[in-house]
């Protein structure tokens, strides 16, 4: 093994990447909770662009063909309903573990400097993965796939001049039908996976640049021993893989819960209109998109001019990329810094999350309200952090990482 190993070396750098990602790459080693997600979701990648695989040996993209060859994998296809099971809950699981890794970042400042260029990378998956989503959730053909799709796709004919000829572009027609369909199967199974592949490398090699963040904000490449080795640093190998892998197994637990006994999680996973073959003359009573779109669904929805609402819903999109430069301070961690920012940022996940409550619910006088006042007060935490954070009040911050 020795020999084979040392043959591969001399024409690949095997063991050096082994060595520079893993065994002899110094994470901090006050790791908590909040630090599991990162690894969770690229298994969530693997499990998603695996199950793919197998769906795709099977599915037919074809507008008359689609439903019923999704109908087939599902009841005669050996293990066929298990392997849709797994990749439509990996989808709901993949946003779980991204909002929770993103909320870590806020809490612990991981987009801060150096790292800004890791956010930005973070916030591209996050795109990619969004329009993954989109994608893959028209190939079943349903009712609500359909419909879905056609409320989504005409948000870009409110663009200007363009909108009309870019709409027309993206369904490769004047309306949803198999072109639209054929095109979509293609970005979702080839594509935006290989795009997603490449950011994730992309991430991690930039993280493994800068070094990862910890819950105090402390840089350790600053106190290093004789050797050059961090002083608060543990090998990543085999320390956090095999902490890594207890997260995993919890995680599947309660993912093989979903799976067997709540697949379609009351209509959250699986929509009921979406067992029923799409129909263009036939609108379902009410529209709405999965629970990972609906915070941006219900900003849409709060804004009566269809054009402003489309460049609202962008902006809530597109200020999150510019997070690094709209908080100011010096100090990362939330343990050290003011209330100021520790109610903000309160604030700012009540009104995501209610966001993607109002965004499930038909709409209503009331709804329409406090969809606008929880719009409000998501622009309001980064127009608050820009204008606090220059000069906040803060702790003192420990010069070595804390247990």
């Amino acid at each position: 093994m020795s020999s084979l190993l040392g043959w591969i070396d001399d024409r690949f750098p095997l063991t050096k990447m082994w060595n520079e990602h893993l065994a002899q790459y110094y994470a901090p080693k006050n790791f908590n909770f909040w630090y599991f997600f990162g690894s969770l979701a690229l298994m969530v990648l693997v499990i998603q662009i695996i199950s793919g695989i197998f769906l795709t040996m099977h599915y037919k993209p074809d507008s008359h063909l689609a439903f019923g060859s999704v109908e087939f994998i599902m009841r005669d296809v050996p293990y066929g309903w298990l392997i849709r099971y797994i990749h439509t809950t990996g989808a709901s699981a993949f946003f779980v573990v991204v909002y929770l890794h993103m909320f870590r970042a806020l809490l612990y400042g991981s987009f801060k400097k150096p790292r800004e260029l890791l956010w930005l990378f973070g916030m591209f998956i996050y795109l990619a993965l969004m329009a993954e989503a989109f994608m893959g959730y028209l190939l079943p053909w349903g009712q609500m796939s359909y419909w879905g799709a056609q409320v989504i796709t005409s948000l870009f004919g409110a663009i200007p001049v363009i909108g009309n000829d870019l709409l027309t572009w993206i369904r490769g027609d004047f309306v949803i039908g198999d072109a639209t369909l054929n095109r979509f199967f293609a970005l979702h199974v080839i594509a935006l996976p290989l795009v997603l592949i490449f950011l994730v490398i992309a991430h991690i090699l930039a993280l493994h640049e800068v070094g990862s963040n910890n819950p105090d904000g402390i840089e350790i490449k600053k106190n290093k021993d004789a050797n050059g080795i961090p002083l608060d640093g543990i090998p990543f190998h085999p320390y956090y893989t095999v902490k890594d892998i207890v997260g995993v197994v919890v995680f599947l637990f309660f993912f093989a819960i979903v799976i067997f006994y709540i697949p379609a999680g009351g209509g959250f996973l699986l929509e009921d209109n979406n067992f029923i073959p799409a129909n263009a003359l036939k609108t379902p009573a009410e529209i709405s998109p999965l629970w990972y779109f609906t915070p941006f669904y219900a900003i849409l929805r709060a804004v009566p001019d269809k054009l402003l609402g489309v460049g609202t819903m962008g902006a809530s999109i597109v200020i999150l990329f510019l997070l690094p430069w709209i908080d100011r301070c010096k100090v990362k961690s939330i343990r050290y810094r003011s209330a100021i920012y520790k109610v903000n940022l309160t604030i700012f996940i009540i009104s995501f999350g209610a966001l993607a409550y109002l965004g499930m619910h038909p709409v209503t006088l009331t709804n329409t309200m406090l969809s606008r006042l929880f719009s409000f007060l998501y622009f309001a935490f980064f127009i608050v952090l820009f204008i606090t954070s220059k000069n906040e009040s803060t702790k003192p911050v420990p010069d070595r990482v804390t247990s």
